[in-house]
């Protein structure tokens, strides 16, 4: 890495010294490009300018080009394109939802808590209580925010907390997973999206 003290120690301080000079004179006229300013410099169309293009040139070896002169006048590249995979690819290819269920307590308040297993869409909701109607309502909305997108759940991942609400879950069409009744070997398969 070059820093002005490095590059610095290897001009003598009559060169530091004009380059600084040069890099003001370049400030005080409007800070035109360094090859404009070396134009003027050999022109003579700066009276009395102690500048010569070697100091210039030295300016801005040492101390970089002048930012001044190189804001608004720089072009700027164009960004590469961005690509978005559209609506249509997203459930040609993600189409049959998985969705993991929990419940969490925050400061001893329960929230249901839903992510889905390909897309990592998650929602949370504030439950008054862990019965299986509260529970159920708040699955029932996120099925129906997929469901109204297109998106078909096709399995829900739960641990023993919502286990109460297997056969209410089932009679929707969704199976009902829970990691404890499976064996290791299909519990390392299905949660290894996680």
């Amino acid at each position: 890495m070059h820093t002005v003290d490095s590059i610095k120690n290897k001009n003598t301080v009559k060169e530091y010294s004009d380059a600084r000079k040069a890099q003001s004179i370049q400030d005080m006229i409007g800070r035109p490009s360094t090859k404009d300013y070396i134009r003027y410099v050999e022109n003579n169309m700066l009276l009395n300018c102690p500048n010569t293009k070697a100091d210039i040139i030295c300016a801005e070896d040492i101390l970089g080009p002048n930012l001044g002169s190189l804001k608004d006048k720089t072009t700027r590249t164009k960004p590469s394109k961005v690509i978005i995979n559209t609506y249509a690819e997203m459930l040609k290819k993600y189409g049959d939802i998985t969705l993991a269920v929990d419940i969490m307590y925050i400061n001893e308040i329960p929230f249901v808590m839903i992510t889905s297993r390909a897309i990592h869409f998650g929602t949370e909701e504030l439950i008054k209580n862990e019965k299986i109607s509260t529970i159920m309502i708040a699955l029932k909305q996120v099925i129906e925010a997929y469901e109204a997108r297109g998106f078909q759940i096709g399995h829900i991942l739960a641990d023993g907390q919502c286990e109460h609400a297997q056969k209410y879950i089932e009679q929707v069409g969704i199976m009902l997973k829970s990691p404890v009744r499976m064996n290791m070997s299909q519990k390392s398969k299905d949660l290894s999206g996680w």
